[in-house]
């Protein structure tokens, strides 16, 4: 049972969605960090996303800093951060001892937990377990920022409406900011909020695809074969609830291409070797390039929707119709936005120290 990723700079999760706190340990951070405790409030507030289109549990989601921080720095030992869950309705989850729902995980953590684990609102399997991943998202995008890397995630497509694909990638990610929906056009916006409302009019929900990019990353980061950049950042990528697809550059619409219009041409740029294309998402042989780091991730629809849906009754063992109670998101993928710039930082972190020291983290 491992619930820690990383291998210099790692994040352990603890706690349960209806529990009494949820919480994560980040440890390996160099000593000296700043902490820019109100940029992680603002990412917490990213998290729960705009209150229309998001589950009606809303929690102030405090984060407190237990250790590893003083003066508003790092002290280099581990960082714990401690989040109290203070609106939880357990009784909307007492049938699912028995009733196990389609798309989540109940039936699974029955398989592996012989009936023990926390069932309430998903228990440790929650998208709730995303909060102190932001948290410490935060501590970790903040170092990245201060040596000049930068990361930002909009909403490529939702609903059956697309974004814009990232154009002049810096102004790109500077236009994005703090936008609580994050898309680089405004009017496909509306409409992903349109789609969204209607789903849940409908007492459905829809899913969407996330568009990640990185940049002033430096080039002969990560390792061949077994730790490679795709590897590591689909590794942690995959462990966000709801991921059901991970793809770099131009991904699977490479199959179509051939050589000659999938290879990324070098050339020089400011005295620089670049690549006139990124195709390949500024990773080659598992490596980075050192040109803009491009990741699209695809985020399925909320399993848990108002529908009357088929399951089986474990104790009867017969199929058994089952209609879901509970406060929940018609989408999440505007919310889960903020996760994977969270855990691409956390990635990232852990991969520039494992190449050049815990002290490259310390700008």
């Amino acid at each position: 049972m491992k619930n820690t990723f990383g291998s210099s700079v790692t994040v352990t999760l603890f706690g349960e969605s209806h529990g009494a706190a949820i919480g994560a340990v980040l440890d390996g951070m160099a000593p000296g960090i700043p902490i820019d405790e109100e940029f992680m409030r603002r990412q917490m507030v990213l998290r729960q996303g705009p209150a229309a289109l998001s589950t009606k549990r809303r929690e102030p989601d405090e984060v407190r800093i237990l250790s590893g921080v003083r003066d508003g720095v790092t002290t280099g030992t581990p960082i714990a951060l401690l989040i109290e869950n203070t609106d939880t309705r357990s009784r909307d989850y007492a049938s699912l001892r028995t009733l196990p729902r389609p798309g989540h995980a109940d039936y699974t953590a029955l398989l592996k937990y012989h009936g023990y684990a926390d069932e309430r609102g998903g228990g440790h399997f929650s998208g709730r377990l995303t909060a102190p991943l932001v948290a410490a998202g935060a501590v970790a995008l903040s170092a990245l920022s201060a040596r000049g890397i930068r990361i930002g995630t909009h909403i490529a497509a939702c609903g059956g409406v697309a974004d814009r694909r990232f154009l002049d990638v810096e102004a790109d990610l500077l236009a994005l900011g703090g936008r609580d929906f994050a898309t680089l056009d405004e009017a496909a916006g509306e409409a992903m909020r349109a789609a969204i409302e209607a789903a849940r009019a409908e007492g459905d929900s829809v899913g969407g695809v996330l568009e990640t990019a990185v940049t002033g990353l430096p080039g002969g980061v990560g390792e061949p074969w077994f730790d490679t950049v795709e590897g590591v950042l689909s590794h942690i990528l995959f462990s966000v609830p709801a991921v059901k697809g991970v793809e770099f550059g131009d991904g699977f619409a490479l199959a179509a291409m051939r050589g000659s219009e999938a290879n990324d041409p070098f050339t020089v740029k400011d005295g620089a070797v670049r690549t006139a294309t990124n195709r390949a998402g500024g990773i080659l042989g598992g490596i980075t390039t050192g040109m803009p780091l491009l990741i699209r991730t695809a985020i399925k629809p909320t399993p848990s929707i108002y529908k009357e849906q088929s399951t089986v009754d474990l104790t009867a063992m017969a199929e058994a119709p089952l209609r879901i109670e509970g406060r929940h998101d018609p989408a999440i993928v505007h919310r889960a936005r903020v996760v994977v710039d969270s855990v691409v930082a956390l990635a990232l972190c852990d991969l520039l120290a494992l190449r050049f020291g815990t002290d490259y983290l310390k700008a």
